[in-house]
């Protein structure tokens, strides 16, 4: 768990549901909601059992006056599947917490991967077996299956069924969730590379009205102008650059506006040496300074000032942009149409899709302006 408050949304179910039946472990919402899914799991496969049991019992169990027999199996089978996923959750979080977390297990070789997906389902089932025929009560089943070869081959031959099933469905799932990851980040980066119109057009008619008059200041602006797009376009071919990348590209894109705003519009970067190095996804805060200068300074006549900030704390990244604008909850401007927030709910979607609810984006207002805060776990991001 993060530590953060998250609503169960019907996206936030969903992508906890696709992180569970993952392999790479990376999990998406409260710990407690992956045991929900384990539970369900759980009693679903004791539904299969049950019924093959009544198919071997001679149809005993498929009598109407047999409820009390379906119960009994049903809880018996119920305890053992339990017992059994319950195990392989632990042990899947234990080694997730050995090994280093869930990019270390995403650069596992591919027979690594076959071995280690493969090899804790069926070590789970060997010893979640017999402990949880003990805890359901059916502990002398056990002897019976020992003494019989049959009975014994045929239990191990389940077992490993059962372990090579799941491992193909969860790897088919993967390979599907991981397709749809990239495709939505693809979306993301197409939508979040878009240079507004707007934008482009001030910057080049700033540019063309300064050459004659101040071609020093008209060469400096198209130079920032410049590295804005190389910077932008260099970082969404990579997944993700050292924050000291991002703090240049804001740096230059802070530049780029002030040409044109002149003294309307100051701005401040901070940032410790540790936060520096740590790898963040790409044009992660230009959205949330394009936000601040649009809807918080350029509508001022004074315009206003821009605070970047970076800070390790514990094994978080924190990332801040502060105006002392009008504020994001400030009523809409006679004849401008309100912004519809695109542009935050495109970074909380890249945050919930590569971090889960182990990151977040929290706006609110600053009394004056608006302040922005995103957390991403060092982890995660490294």
């Amino acid at each position: 768990m993060d530590g953060h408050l998250h609503p169960l949304t019907g996206k936030l179910l969903a992508a906890s549901w696709r992180s569970w039946t993952s392999n790479d472990l990376q999990r998406v919402g409260p710990g407690w909601l992956q045991w929900v899914w384990t539970t369900a799991f759980s009693a679903v496969l004791a539904v299969f059992f049950t019924v093959l049991g009544a198919a071997l019992s001679g149809g005993r169990l498929f009598r109407m006056d047999a409820l009390a027999d379906w119960l009994l199996w049903y809880g018996r089978n119920f305890v053992v599947c339990f017992v059994i996923a319950a195990l392989i959750h632990l042990m899947f979080d234990g080694a997730r917490l050995l090994l280093g977390g869930p990019q270390r297990i995403r650069r596992l070789k591919p027979w690594q991967r076959s071995l280690f997906f493969s090899g804790i389902p069926l070590l789970g089932v060997a010893v979640g077996w017999p402990i949880g025929l003990w805890a359901s009560g059916s502990a002398h089943v056990v002897p019976h299956v020992l003494r019989s070869p049959v009975a014994l081959t045929m239990t191990v031959t389940l077992a490993m069924g059962i372990s090579l099933a799941l491992h193909f469905y969860f790897s088919a799932r993967t390979r599907q969730i991981q397709a749809e990851q990239r495709a939505t980040e693809a979306q993301l980066r197409l939508l979040q590379g878009q240079i507004e119109p707007h934008f482009l057009f001030n910057t080049l008619a700033g540019v063309l009205s300064l050459i004659d008059h101040d071609p020093a200041k008209a060469k400096q602006m198209l130079h920032d102008f410049t590295e804005v797009l190389r910077s932008s376009l260099t970082a969404l071919r990579n997944d993700a650059s050292p924050l000291a990348h991002e703090l240049e590209l804001a740096e230059s894109y802070l530049r780029l506006l002030g040409a044109r705003m002149e003294d309307r519009l100051q701005w401040q970067i901070d940032a410790d040496e540790a936060a520096r190095t740590v790898p963040v996804p790409p044009l992660l805060l230009q959205p949330l300074i394009e936000n601040a200068i649009h809807h918080g300074l350029e509508p001022q006549l004074q315009g206003g000032t821009v605070h970047v900030s970076a800070r390790v704390q514990g094994r978080e990244l924190v990332l801040e942009v502060h105006d002392n604008g009008r504020g994001f909850d400030a009523p809409a401007r006679p004849g401008v149409r309100k912004g519809q927030g695109l542009a935050l709910a495109n970074v909380r979607d890249r945050l919930l899709s590569r971090y889960g609810t182990t990151a977040s984006l929290d706006v609110r207002a600053a009394h004056p302006g608006t302040r922005a805060v995103i957390r991403l776990p060092i982890e995660a991001a490294a």
